[in-house]
């Protein structure tokens, strides 16, 4: 038994450093920096922390090292009928309407109604983001998530996002928490130089659930002596807005027992490591305000340079686009929906054609000339963001865009070159971080613009 308490303790301090602190800080609401010492909490701070739920989101990204072919049958491709597509009936291209515009997507992006895997709700909130990450090497995935040098400071992106929101969303930890990435070094997520380690969802639902003397358990009492503490030190010689901090963060008794009883109802439900139980896991740390930004993984096809006849990449969107249905439907579950961002964040694309094997359709190679960001959220108009356009080689290729009409547009003010850096720009405006505040994230010649026509 003392093993087992040893163990939880060793997995809860991966979240937070410490176990004790962490559970303190999810029974009361409040962030684990301002627990460790109150007097510390600057005026700006607090302020943020206040006012920051109603206009911040938080984030969930599957990130991928594999270069899934998650590009190749997405709105927007298919305009141009040179570009492969699979030939299976569950891939049949299908019209959808996202805002005011029709496209012809692969099926499974479609709505329920109309055979494919999305709730037409999530496609109201749901843009796709064409841009180029000019990579082709796996292990390039930490590189990609830092731009490839257009962050400061090597930051990943998103962790940069995460700094952001977890000092106005007053969680736990500020750092990002990887529940998909397992062995997989590439997927690991930085933060301030420090590779942070990942946490399975069988791992946290072992952490949090389980025998009466578990933390959930403890939630409560908790939660009251650490606010019969701070109330105390706050009657002493706590400024307004201190007292206004711990009136709009610190949880009652009724919200600490809503939320354990939340947590483990959604926690008992992960039962493996898949996407459905990372779904339940991301919802899971952000509804206890564990972590601002939580990495998942959602294969779409994988490494597929040989695939006869396009059928794992087939077989992986059909059960791609369910996962990221899953991962709205684990949101809703919690009342979350309106809270949280989704977003694809892939280390390449795969070729869209001009290549032996693509046009026989027994496979794709890497391509750094094309990828797609997904994002689905509050803050997010329903769209196409750019395009592809014609090479000079007969490849087709991310285009340049056009920042004011976000279409894609030869000699646009955004170049290809620049579209990963706007795609960066443009999510972090839909999380509600002013640009101005986000702009000292990237380097003076990072380049791209942020997309208004694909925000609400």
């Amino acid at each position: 038994m003392a093993a087992e308490i040893k163990r939880r303790d060793a997995l809860l301090g991966t979240l937070v450093g410490g176990s004790y602190l962490a559970l303190r800080a999810m029974a009361t609401g409040l962030p684990s920096w301002y627990l460790a010492n109150p007097r510390r909490a600057t005026a700006q701070d607090l302020e943020c922390a206040i006012s920051a739920k109603d206009k911040l989101q938080y984030l969930i990204v599957s990130a991928s090292s594999m270069g899934d072919p998650i590009n190749c049958n997405c709105p927007g491709t298919y305009e141009a009928p040179e570009i492969i597509h699979p030939m299976q009936p569950e891939m049949a291209a299908t019209p959808l309407q996202l805002g005011d515009k029709m496209y012809n997507v692969a099926k499974p992006w479609a709505t329920i109604e109309a055979g494919g895997a999305l709730q037409a709700a999530t496609l109201t909130r749901t843009a796709f983001f064409h841009h180029s990450t000019r990579t082709t090497v796996h292990g390039d995935q930490p590189k990609v998530m830092k731009l490839l040098g257009a962050t400061n400071r090597g930051e990943m992106l998103v962790s940069a996002y995460a700094k952001h929101l977890g000092a106005c969303f007053g969680t736990v930890q500020p750092e990002p928490i990887a529940v998909g990435a397992r062995g997989n070094a590439s997927e690991l997520v930085s933060f301030a130089g420090r590779t942070l380690p990942a946490v399975s969802p069988t791992q946290l639902k072992q952490l949090l659930t389980g025998s009466r003397n578990d933390p959930l358990v403890k939630l409560r009492p908790m939660r009251d002596a650490a606010l019969d503490q701070l109330n105390a030190l706050a009657k002493q010689d706590s400024s307004d807005v201190q007292k206004k901090f711990l009136d709009a963060l610190a949880l009652s008794q009724k919200q600490v027992r809503e939320l354990a009883e939340a947590l483990a109802t959604t926690l008992m439900a992960i039962t493996a490591d898949d996407v459905n139980g990372q779904a339940l896991a991301a919802a899971a740390l952000i509804s206890a305000n564990v972590t601002p930004v939580v990495t998942v993984r959602i294969p779409f096809g994988g490494d597929n340079h040989s695939d006869q006849d396009l059928q794992t990449e087939t077989t992986q969107t059909v059960s791609g686009v369910q996962g990221i249905q899953a991962v709205m439907d684990a949101l809703a579950m919690l009342s979350l929906t309106d809270k949280v961002t989704f977003a694809t964040l892939n280390v390449f694309g795969r070729n869209l054609n001009g290549i032996a094997k693509v046009e026989s359709r027994s496979g794709r190679d890497h391509y750094g000339n094309h990828s797609v960001m997904m994002m689905i959220g509050k803050n997010v108009k329903p769209g196409v963001v750019g395009g592809v356009a014609k090479a000079s080689s007969g490849a087709y290729v991310a285009s340049d865009i056009d920042s004011a009409s976000g279409t894609a547009v030869m000699g646009g003010d955004i170049p290809a070159a620049q579209t990963h850096v706007a795609a960066a720009r443009t999510l972090g405006a839909a999380l509600g971080v002013p640009e101005e505040m986000l702009a000292a994230d990237f380097t003076s010649d990072a380049g791209g613009k942020v997309v208004r026509t694909a925000l609400l």
